[in-house]
């Protein structure tokens, strides 16, 4: 008995299918990060992904040398529709307080946070009054219409004027630099900003509550036992790192 020409087209697509299936049903191999070559596709921010990646990288130099990452930015925090349906290992985000909560989720927390000011060279002060009078940038990688300082802010009956909103953290320093605007930022990155902008950094001049950076993962995930490592490695990368203020 012949294939038929249809038969013949079908089976390269029937043989992929049943090697894919074969592969995930087979029994999983113990994860050695020595020689594990996985790929991690990961959801970021600008900000997220300069708090943990350059200590990761350095720490997986040699003890996981073959492992990969492809960082994504999606629209959207936080990413829960892609890690539900599997299309994204992890995602890095920090909480809000009404933030929401999905039973299939696991949330790890990885640090936490605060927000301080930077402003212009020239600046030499800042007070409550000077910052909701100036024009601020704010940066908004899931073009949201309002921070968390924003709705903190409205919950004290206070607003600020926002002149610049930027999904990038790239551009904002130098635009600060040469301008009256202020920018609020977390502390994590001040120094290094600090190094790369002629800017001040300032107290922010009202109390707001910390955030908390988190890793977001789905409990059943076929990467189970490499995604928890990475997690682990990702805490223990973690230097202390926010700004301290002579007082």
């Amino acid at each position: 008995m012949c294939p038929s020409v249809y038969a013949c087209q079908l089976a390269p697509y029937i043989a992929e299918t049943l090697t894919g299936l074969n592969r995930h049903l087979s029994p999983l191999q113990p994860f050695d990060p020595l020689t594990s070559d996985d790929c991690f596709r990961i959801a970021v921010t600008d900000y997220t992904a300069f708090c943990v990646f350059p200590g990761l990288m350095n720490a997986l130099t040699n003890t996981a040398p073959k492992l990969s990452f492809e960082l994504c930015h999606l629209p959207h925090n936080p990413a829960l529709i892609e890690l539900l349906a599997g299309e994204i290992d992890m995602a890095l985000s920090f909480s809000e307080p009404d933030g929401m909560h999905h039973p299939d989720l696991e949330e790890t927390d990885l640090f936490s946070d605060e927000f301080i000011v930077i402003a212009n060279a020239r600046r030499s002060s800042l007070n409550l009054e000077d910052y909701l009078a100036a024009g601020h940038l704010v940066v908004t990688p899931w073009n949201e219409k309002q921070g968390l300082l924003d709705s903190h802010l409205a919950r004290m009956g206070l607003k600020r004027r926002i002149a610049i909103r930027t999904p990038s953290m790239l551009s904002a320093p130098f635009i600060i630099a040469e301008s009256e605007l202020l920018m609020a930022i977390p502390s994590f990155v001040a120094s290094k900003i600090k190094q790369a902008a002629d800017v001040n950094l300032f107290k922010l001049p009202f109390p707001a509550p910390r955030f908390t950076v988190k890793i977001y993962s789905h409990k059943r995930s076929g990467k189970r036992e490499p995604t928890e490592w990475i997690k682990t490695m990702m805490a223990n990368s973690i230097m202390e790192k926010t700004y301290r203020f002579d007082d």
